[in-house]
């Protein structure tokens, strides 16, 4: 069973005196965070072996926000952290069903998800990711061209395709992830240019696997790679592969759940040409994986979003106008020390933070590297009391109840 935590008068009543005890900052976090910007050295609740909680007051440039910090240790055996989703990719669940299911003790929201088509009347939102994701240590989707994504401008230099993750060496790092792949046809080999997006690359082929979902696959030809708003590609196919041979094939994208021995081709513009080439009974051959830009180990979970610190230094160009609530997700120690940070949404503290001032939160917090993650409705931190049947929200959603979300980031423990 979830609960919603309600903070009280008198726990509202305790922050303010910890204020007047000069543990918070009276200073906007721009720039280099101040000392004292977030309480040090309060050890929080313990939720589980290695995992605490604590809850705080920063004031930042537009006034004062509350926060919410989970502290991870990877280095703990009984402590691990994994992708939290609904069991496929173009689906949503809130974070307290995703929680639950999966049996984590704790978890935040994740990555950027397509949420609306008011763009392209009659298509329908996939709730699929931004960028890629691992689970269990298996690849579950890659990244949508940059001009395709949801949510607010990326910092300089960077792409889609960056995540936050944890190796098998039980280490967080920041890292890119790339999409690479073969379809082999009689008459040659074509390179895969998407698996289980929301949007493919303009002139390309993508895979869907049993791991997309049932939901429509029609989004993945809308749209450009420099505009999410263009409208839908007509020069498209669709042909269906099991067993390694070419099943069905129809022109437009379709729908439903796939099985587990079938892939779906989808093709738009030269990849639809290409597609037309194969007739049933053609056999063809699908390789995916996700090729790590810096790590020497498999990752055993990744998640979408972007990098806002690292090695200690916040990225250049990180706006530091809109204050919003905010996830971040950050470690230290080398990677064996994981921090989640949620701000709150209630009406007297949802003034949130800037990017750049999440990012020297973040840092004061003794963080070597953070990771922006999907915020505002979608903002939220749930842990689980030890004998509890369910997780509890910890934060108040801004949107006054849990908004349901393609993926998180879960603690598990045990």
């Amino acid at each position: 069973m979830t609960r919603v935590r309600r903070q009280t008068a008198a726990g509202r009543s305790v922050l303010t005196v910890l204020t007047a005890f000069g543990l918070l900052a009276g200073a906007a976090l721009t720039g280099a965070a101040p000392a004292g910007a977030v309480p040090a050295g309060r050890p929080g609740k313990r939720i589980a072996p290695g995992v605490t909680y604590r809850e705080f007051d920063i004031t930042a440039a537009a006034g004062r926000t509350h926060a919410h910090l989970l502290t991870v240790d990877l280095g703990n055996p009984h402590v691990r952290t994994d992708l939290l989703y609904p069991g496929a990719v173009a689906a949503r669940a809130t974070v307290s069903r995703l929680a639950d299911t999966a049996g984590a003790v704790a978890g935040v929201n994740g990555d950027f998800f397509d949420i609306t088509e008011t763009q392209h009347p009659g298509v329908e939102a996939t709730g699929a990711t931004v960028g890629p994701a691992v689970a269990g240590g298996q690849v579950l989707k890659a990244a949508v061209p940059k001009g395709q994504r949801f949510g607010p401008a990326l910092p300089p230099g960077t792409t889609t395709r960056e995540v936050l993750g944890v190796g098998t060496d039980r280490r967080a790092r920041l890292d890119r992830l790339s999409l690479t792949g073969s379809v082999t046809t009689p008459q040659g080999k074509l390179p895969l240019g998407g698996l289980n997006q929301y949007a493919l690359p303009q002139n390309s082929v993508g895979a869907f696997t049993s791991r997309w979902g049932g939901a429509s696959r029609v989004r993945a030809v809308c749209g450009t790679d420099t505009d999410r708003a263009a409208a839908c590609g007509t020069d498209t196919y669709e042909v269906t592969v099991r067993g390694g041979r070419v099943v069905g094939a129809v022109g437009t994208p379709g729908s439903g759940s796939i099985p587990s021995d079938t892939t779906v081709l989808v093709g738009r513009e030269q990849g639809a040409r290409e597609l037309r080439e194969l007739a049933v009974g053609d056999a063809v051959g699908v390789t995916h994986d996700l090729v790590a830009a810096t790590a020497k180990v498999p990752y055993a979970f990744a998640i979408g979003g972007y990098p806002v610190l690292r090695d200690g230094t916040p990225l250049s160009g990180l706006d530091d106008t809109a204050s919003a609530v905010r996830t971040v997700a950050g470690f230290k120690g080398g990677g064996q020390q994981m921090l989640l940070l949620a701000l709150d949404g209630a009406d007297d503290s949802r003034t949130g933070l800037t990017i750049a001032e999440e990012a020297a939160t973040m840092r004061d917090l003794g963080a070597s590297d953070a990771f922006n993650l999907d915020g505002g409705g979608s903002s939220e931190m749930v842990t689980r009391d030890d004998g509890a049947s369910g997780v509890t929200v910890r934060n108040h959603p801004s949107g006054g109840a849990e908004r349901p979300v393609p993926n998180g980031i879960g603690v598990f423990s045990g």
